[in-house]
This record gives structure tokens, C-alpha cells and sequence, in this order.
């Protein structure tokens, strides 16, 4: 009986900590990047591009990913337990 609660907890930690990460994932997709500026005057968008200061990822992105990969192992690690 406790195996069987303890399958069924990491299954459902498992999917919790799935759908967290994809929904971080999600909004890390959809911010404006620091570089592209929106000019109401000129109703457009400019990019000043500096190597240095550009960021790929954010730390929402990179933990939604952590808890993606946490979430599948849980899952597979609930597989076979269970």
C-alpha cells in the first residue's frame, strides 16, 4: 500500500513539476528582449545590439527547463517503482 502511494506521489509531483516548467518556459518565450525598443512617435521598433549585453535566456526560462527535466525523471523514476 505505501509503493503504491509513493508511485502515486511521484506521478503527481512529477506532472506538477511538468506543467510548472512549461508554463514558465511559456512566458519565457513571449518577454520583449532588453535590446528592441517600441517608438510610439515612429510606430516601429529599434535594435541596438551590444554582444556583450545581450542575454538568450532568462532565469524564468532556465528554471522551467530544470523543472521540465526534474518532472520527466520523477516520471520515469515512477515508472519503475511502480
Amino acid at each position: 500500500m505505501v509503493t503504491v502511494n509513493l508511485v502515486t506521489g511521484l506521478e503527481l509531483a512529477g506532472y506538477a513539476l511538468g506543467a510548472l516548467g512549461g508554463a514558465l518556459v511559456f512566458m519565457e518565450f513571449f518577454q520583449e528582449p532588453t535590446y528592441v525598443e517600441y517608438d510610439p512617435d515612429f510606430n516601429g521598433y529599434t535594435v541596438d545590439i551590444s554582444p556583450q549585453e545581450v542575454r538568450e535566456h532568462t532565469w524564468l526560462g532556465r528554471v522551467g527547463g530544470f523543472s521540465i527535466a526534474l518532472g520527466f525523471a520523477l516520471l520515469f523514476l515512477s515508472t519503475f517503482l511502480a
